[in-house]
Order: C-alpha cells, then sequence, then structure tokens
C-alpha cells in the first residue's frame, strides 16, 4: 500500500506515485453525441469504429450513470467492457445509480411488484416496467430508447421484446450484469478521488453492514469489496426466494433515503449541490480528512452544473463536477487529471445564445479564478478564446444562467470560495 503524507504547500508526489494523466467523462446516460464530444476535445483518447483507443500512458475513468436517457445505452456498455478487457486497470469503470438500480428489475418484474405500483401498471410486464423506469428511476423514455436499439440492430423490438432485453442483461452473462461486475464505486489515484455522486461526513468511511472505517484508502478498498460481494450474490442468484435479496443494501446504498432527493449516506446518490444544482465543496472536515492522506481533489459526476464541468476551489482544495448531462449543446465536454493539474474543455452556450469554447486549467497550488463564486452566486467556470470568463449559476424552476464577463469586470468582483450553498438574488 502506498504511504500518503500530507501536502504542505509546494505540491509533492507521495512516495510511489506516478504522474499518470487521466482522460475523464461521465454521466453520458445513452447519449453517444456526448461521447463523441469528449472524444473530439480529450487527446489522451480516440475511436476506432466503435473500439476506445488509450494514448500510451494514459488512464481512463468513466464516472458512472451510461445508460437510460438516450437511445445508445448498450453501445456505451459494450464499448467500454471492450476497454476494460483490452487496458485491464488502466480503464476504470464507476458504477452510477442509473447502472445499479437495474437490479431491482429481476425481482420487480416478478413476484416483488413494488406496491404502489397502480392496477393499470400490472396488467401486463411491459406496462410494469415502463412504470418502473418512469416513477421509481427516472428514466421515462429508456423503455423506447431500448426500443430504439433494438430496431437499429435489427433485432425484434415489440414491447415483450424490450422487456425480454432488460431481464436478458441481467442474467449472470447479460451485458448489464457483466457491465456492473466490471466497475467499483470509488477509485483513489495520486491525490485525487473519484465516486459517482457526492462524499459528506456521512457517507466518507460509511460501508453498509461494517464498522466505521477511518482510513480513506481502506475505505476505498472496502466499498469496493462491499460492492463487488453484492453484484456477485446477484449474478449468482442467492436469493433463496426470500423476501429480501442478498443484494439489496447495494440497491438500497444507490437510491435517495426515504422521501429525500439525496442519501446523505452514499457516495453514489450523496450530492454536493442546492436545490437548484448549484455546486458547493464538501465540508471542511471531509476535506481535513482527505488532506490528511494526501488527498486534494474530488472528482464526481451525478448532478448537472450548466453546459460544462464545475471546477471548485478552496484551502488548497479543489471539487470537480463533471456532469453535463442536461447541458444545453449535445456534445461532451473533456476532462484531464494529471497530478496536480486540471485542464477542462467544453462547449456552452450562453444566455444570449452565443456558443462558443470553453477552456479552464488550474493547479492545485496556484492561484486561480475559476472555482470561484460572486456574491449573488455565480460560480467562475471557464475562459473563452475571446478572454471572456463565463460564469454559471442554477436558479430556481431549473433555470440555467450563463453569462459573460471581460477580465476587468470579472476581477471587481469580491470572489470567495464556494464552502456553502450560494444565496441567490
Amino acid at each position: 500500500m502506498t504511504v500518503r503524507r500530507p501536502h504542505a504547500g509546494i505540491y509533492a508526489w507521495p512516495v510511489g506515485e506516478r504522474n499518470t494523466p487521466v482522460a475523464y467523462v461521465t454521466d453520458l446516460e445513452g447519449q453517444w453525441p456526448r461521447w463523441l464530444g469528449f472524444v473530439a476535445r480529450n487527446p489522451l483518447v480516440s475511436m476506432k469504429d466503435d473500439a476506445l483507443r488509450l494514448a500510451d500512458g494514459a488512464d481512463f475513468v468513466f464516472g458512472g450513470d451510461a445508460i437510460d436517457r438516450g437511445p445508445d445505452s448498450l453501445r456505451i456498455q459494450r464499448m467500454f467492457l471492450d476497454a476494460k478487457a483490452r487496458y485491464g486497470e488502466r480503464v476504470v469503470l464507476l458504477a452510477g445509480n442509473r447502472d445499479v438500480n437495474k437490479l431491482r428489475l429481476v425481482r420487480e418484474l416478478g413476484a416483488f411488484v413494488p406496491e404502489r405500483a397502480p392496477a393499470e401498471a400490472r396488467e401486463s410486464r411491459a406496462s410494469l416496467l415502463r412504470w418502473i423506469l418512469a416513477t421509481t428511476m427516472g428514466a421515462g423514455e429508456a423503455f423506447a430508447h431500448r426500443a430504439s436499439e433494438l430496431e437499429a440492430a435489427g433485432d425484434p423490438h415489440h414491447e415483450h421484446a424490450v422487456v425480454d432485453s432488460f431481464l436478458a442483461d441481467l442474467d449472470a452473462d447479460g451485458l448489464a450484469s457483466r457491465y456492473l461486475a466490471a466497475c467499483q464505486l470509488a477509485h483513489l489515484q495520486n491525490a485525487t478521488l473519484f465516486v459517482h455522486g457526492g462524499l459528506s461526513a456521512r457517507s466518507l468511511g460509511h460501508v453498509p453492514g461494517r464498522d466505521p472505517v477511518h482510513e480513506v484508502e481502506r475505505f476505498v478498498s472496502e466499498l469496493n469489496a462491499f460492492y463487488r460481494a453484492s453484484i456477485d450474490a446477484f449474478r449468482a442468484r442467492r436469493d433463496e426466494g426470500g423476501t429480501v435479496a442478498p443484494w439489496q443494501e447495494l440497491v438500497s446504498y444507490q437510491a435517495p433515503s426515504p422521501g429525500a432527493r439525496v442519501n446523505e449516506a452514499s457516495v453514489v446518490y450523496g450530492r454536493l449541490s442546492d436545490e437548484h444544482n448549484n455546486p458547493f465543496l464538501p465540508d471542511r472536515n471531509v476535506v481535513g480528512t482527505l488532506a490528511r492522506e494526501g488527498i486534494r481533489r474530488l472528482v464526481i459526476g451525478h448532478t448537472p452544473s450548466g453546459d460544462t464541468p464545475a471546477i471548485l476551489r478552496g484551502g488548497n482544495f479543489e471539487l470537480v463536477v463533471g456532469d453535463n448531462s442536461r447541458s444545453r449543446v449535445s456534445e461532451g465536454s473533456s476532462i484531464v487529471v494529471q497530478g496536480p493539474t486540471l485542464e477542462v474543455r467544453g462547449s456552452v452556450r450562453l444566455d444570449d445564445g452565443e456558443v462558443r469554447e470553453l477552456s479552464a486549467s488550474t493547479h492545485l497550488d496556484e492561484p486561480s479564478a475559476f472555482g470561484l463564486r460572486s456574491p449573488i452566486g455565480r460560480l467562475v467556470k471557464g475562459v473563452l478564446p475571446d478572454g471572456r470568463f463565463v460564469l454559471y449559476r442554477g436558479l430556481p424552476g431549473y433555470v440555467v444562467e450563463q453569462t459573460a464577463l471581460p477580465p476587468k469586470t470579472l476581477h471587481s468582483e469580491p470572489l470567495a470560495s464556494p464552502w456553502a450553498p450560494p444565496r441567490l438574488t
């Protein structure tokens, strides 16, 4: 195990670490154009037919949620499984809530129909699947997307074939089962921790069914072990007909808490944002715990934050929110992590309708306006080719505000680290 030492001021690699560049993307959600936009902007990856190609000496991390909101879910899963088989540990796949929640279907489409399913949803397996996807998984178009993908492949795509396709994917050697078996819940590389959703005082060190874990590296290891055991039990169908499946703890872990929109005890369904998707830094105690083991950056997805990834900085710590699955442009953004440096490339639609390329580069030990927030809650995201800075904030009613300011105007505003949700005015 690598020994990590606290960093003070000047960035220094922990003993034994290598300065490996990492290409990162997250929350593709079945949308192939977002993948192609990422590939076009990222120097570490390329495509040959439908095969991912990694540059020599580079790693790739996918942050989770491969499926649901587009007609290319099967295609994306196959591509990532192929890349994992060819590159091994150089490809890391994190499981998102949209990936894991499909475990429920093998029971809910059988003897354990959700109690709150209405009578009309119980008329057939197809109507029940539509209801489950739309009402309990936030995937109202997933049924139609699967039919479209089956049709494009020349396979039967009537409603019964769609149900059979979802269930076949969840067989022991089905596509979804094999994909989930290739995934994990957390990844620690150099000074950067990758999880799907978020990290809080409740989720850091919490592994379902185990005592609290106080060392971050051990926490990552035990969390991934819990995940592997759950997926193994699912693929082996070790439920013995019981009312509670052995993988239920994983299903609960990746879901929002009852009556809430988040699960603060989960790195999959936790969030670091307010109800309008304005991100903020983790609790200072969480940041301090990470820093004591030399971890100075957290990279997450799950919560959209405009057209391009959001960077947040404070106290020599950096948070990267990479989910732009609901952006106003179709192309995905690129993130490259290399030791203390971070580079973001993407396309942004400003409120006046202008679409421009955006970039942002940071270094953990160098000051920057990127990742700071103005008094009215606008986060500095990046810079345009003409030198203007892009500022972002989410407003009530799911309204996204993205504006550009010249450097002189930006620097006249008192910017601060975003440790808490903004006060919107």
